[in-house]
């Protein structure tokens, strides 16, 4: 076996199943990296994540000391905790495996010129091995974790969520911001593709998570104060009064009080500013709508009276936070369509609440009419055209596809087909997403009830005006369509129905608290779509729902569920452990300037300190390591050398450079 201070370096090159060695010449490139100093062995394999690759990386951890391992191979992101677990059932300290990102870096973008990709991946290796030469071995941060979540959001992904966690044994508070929960799901009728109904599946959840005593819910509540880190977040909670007393409750709903628009019939009745949502809403008290009460006094039971709100606020300590937050559908311009110009003009959830309201046996009506042709528009406010369609009020398109929407029309196609078999209707579209299990028997049974399919271009959109007065119908939609080869077609209608797709809630509030992303939709961000798909760049803090994007109900349940996973993963052993790469000072080089605390730019993650160093009191920086990103801002900003990225030191990064700049047989010499 080696002595202690000697350095043997595993080198693994790996095939990647062609992916890199269609391109790069690994062979070549492991006989080049046998001859660098320290190298022990330089090997290739076709899969080197396989289980036969990582058997013989431990074999040879084992039996010939390697103490240092460098793997060329796919993106970190996709391999380096396999590998780290490699090296750690081998016995060598997981941080002291180098992962070098051949395929992204070098032979996928480097495909036409297999010399030059083969040259880089040389480099690319050596600048591991350089660094690997460096490399310290490094414990994980671990932390104390509150067993107690904050599920933000009392909609069918916060309910779902807050359940899932519950019954794992960890406490949850679940916070909703409006009086009532159920969220949007509380709106739709029947969900697809099961057909079921939805708020008998909603207040089946809602009695679920009401029920578990591990759960505690807020409505009326939101977030106003957050501090601390995953394991350990100190939040306080801001809640609205009900503003009113059980006992007046029923009076309160049947006095003559001033109206506004229901919103949960999107605008299509009126609400007394004392309301419940809907009949069986959860909870079961009115709420008064304190955004539209002026304060005077009201008559119940024939008394004057004033109501008040009177917030109160309460501190919470949680380990982690789920941000289930929700959509809001998209509110078609002035004129889009015709939408508020033209009365005939609705959007599919308007629709889906007018027939609701219509109950079953009645013929379809709009506006005292009879409704006898119906078109249904697919994409708007979706798949937006930057320099064609104007943009929001922030300057953006939504360019985006809300995938939802293709399903819910065709859903809508059907309902209307069976309900008033008479009608008839034609749908508009620019392509049929109907990519959900089961979700294509819509589009086969819409033919099959022959509903009219018109496709239009996203640059060369229907049209839709007012006929002129005394006309057989009071709308015509014009369309260029393309399945005639872009034939001018005019369309007389009694209704539209414009299928809107999925806008973010504007939670800049929560972001700026939070300190989380959103995408380029405006949708919240997760770490990787693919890898850490419900996880945000803040640890413990995770997404669940269409807070992250357009899903359907199905898929914010799923989504959800993994939050909770993700969540009592983290919290269940009452220990985080978060990655060793944050900053270090070295206090014999801090001169206590705080200069790093000028740059950085992490609440509480590095501070000024009075510390004993040789028999005195001096000031010196010190890190909290679960507050620290490991950005590196205080490294370029101390003027003494006095702070390491721990993983990612100076002396790492130059030897790096140096591997770099130098050709393959100077560095060899150089090095030796």
């Amino acid at each position: 076996m080696p002595e202690n201070n000697e350095l043997r370096i595993g080198v693994y090159t790996c095939y990647c199943g062609g992916n890199i060695s269609d391109v790069v010449d690994c062979e070549r490139v492991a006989k080049t990296l046998i001859e660098f100093p320290n190298v022990v062995v330089s090997r290739t394999d076709m899969s080197m994540c396989s289980d036969a690759g990582q058997s013989m990386i431990e074999a040879d951890i084992r039996e010939k000391g390697i103490n240092r391992v460098v793997i060329g191979a796919c993106a970190p992101s996709l391999h380096e905790q396999t590998f780290r677990g490699t090296v750690t059932r081998a016995g060598l300290n997981p941080y002291l495996y180098h992962h070098v990102g051949l395929r992204e870096q070098d032979s996928w973008v480097h495909h036409c010129d297999c010399e030059g990709a083969t040259c880089k991946a040389m480099r690319l290796m050596l600048a591991g091995v350089a660094k690997a030469r460096h490399l310290d071995p490094l414990e994980p941060i671990r932390l104390a974790a509150e067993k107690h979540a904050l599920v933000i959001g009392g909609g069918v992904a916060g309910l779902r969520s807050a359940l899932d966690i519950a019954r794992r044994g960890l406490n949850v508070t679940l916070i909703e911001k409006s009086p009532f929960l159920g969220g949007r799901m509380a709106q739709l009728e029947t969900l697809f593709p099961t057909g079921e109904d939805a708020r008998t599946g909603l207040h089946g959840l809602i009695q679920k998570v009401i029920q578990h005593p591990k759960i505690t819910l807020f409505t009326q509540a939101q977030l106003v104060k957050m501090a601390g880190y995953v394991g350990d977040y100190q939040v306080t909670i801001e809640q609205q009064s009900r503003g009113v007393h059980v006992e007046i409750a029923e009076a309160a709903l049947t006095a003559n009080l001033p109206e506004v628009p229901d919103e949960f019939n999107y605008g299509l009745t009126r609400r007394k500013i004392i309301y419940r949502a809907y009949p069986g809403c959860y909870p079961s008290t009115p709420a008064v709508d304190w955004k539209n009460y002026n304060g005077e006094p009201l008559v119940i039971n024939g008394q004057p009276t004033v109501l008040y709100n009177e917030p109160k606020t309460f501190d919470l300590t949680v380990g982690a936070i789920v941000v289930a937050t929700g959509f809001k559908p998209y509110e078609p311009r002035q004129g889009e369509y015709g939408y508020g110009e033209i009365p005939e003009v609705v959007t599919l959830p308007q629709l889906i609440r007018h027939l609701a309201l219509l109950g079953d046996g009645k013929p379809l009506t709009w506006n005292d009419h009879p409704v006898r042709d119906v078109a249904l528009i697919h994409c708007v406010g979706s798949r937006e055209i930057e320099g064609v369609h104007p943009p929001h009020e922030d300057g953006e398109v939504n360019n985006y596809c809300s995938r939802v929407c293709c399903t819910a029309t065709l859903h809508m196609a059907n309902e209307l087909h069976e309900r008033f078999p008479h009608l008839n209707l034609y749908d508009l579209y620019e392509d049929i997403r109907t990519y959900g299990h089961g979700h294509e028997q819509y589009y086969r049974d819409a033919l099959e009830n022959t509903t009219r399919f018109l496709r239009f271009h996203g640059d060369d959109r229907p049209e839709v005006v007012a006929a002129e007065p005394g006309d057989t119908h009071p709308v015509l939609v014009r369309i260029n369509d393309h399945l005639t080869w872009g034939e001018a077609m005019e369309v007389p209608v009694d209704l539209v129905v414009l299928a809107v797709g999925f806008m973010p809630r504007d939670v800049s509030d929560l972001i700026k608290l939070l300190k989380i992303s959103a995408g380029t939709d405006r949708f919240l961000l997760e770490r990787h779509p693919k890898l850490q798909p419900v996880e945000t760049a803040v640890p413990g803090v995770v997404l669940a729902g269409t807070a992250q994007g357009p899903m359907t109900v199905q898929e914010s349940c799923a989504a959800a569920s993994a939050a909770a996973a993700k969540v009592s993963s983290l919290l269940g052993q009452g220990q985080v452990e978060l990655e060793p790469f944050v900053a270090k000072v070295d206090l014999e080089k801090c001169d206590g300037t705080g200069t790093c605390m000028e740059v950085c730019q992490y609440e509480d993650a590095i501070h000024l300190e009075t510390v004993l160093i040789a028999g005195q009191e001096v000031r010196r920086a010190v890190v909290t390591p679960a507050n620290c990103s490991g950005c590196g801002g205080c490294v370029s900003a101390c003027p003494n050398r006095a702070i390491d990225v721990q993983g990612w030191t100076l002396t790492q990064y130059e030897a790096m450079i140096d591997a770099f700049a130098l050709e393959p047989a100077e560095l060899v010499e150089v090095m030796a």
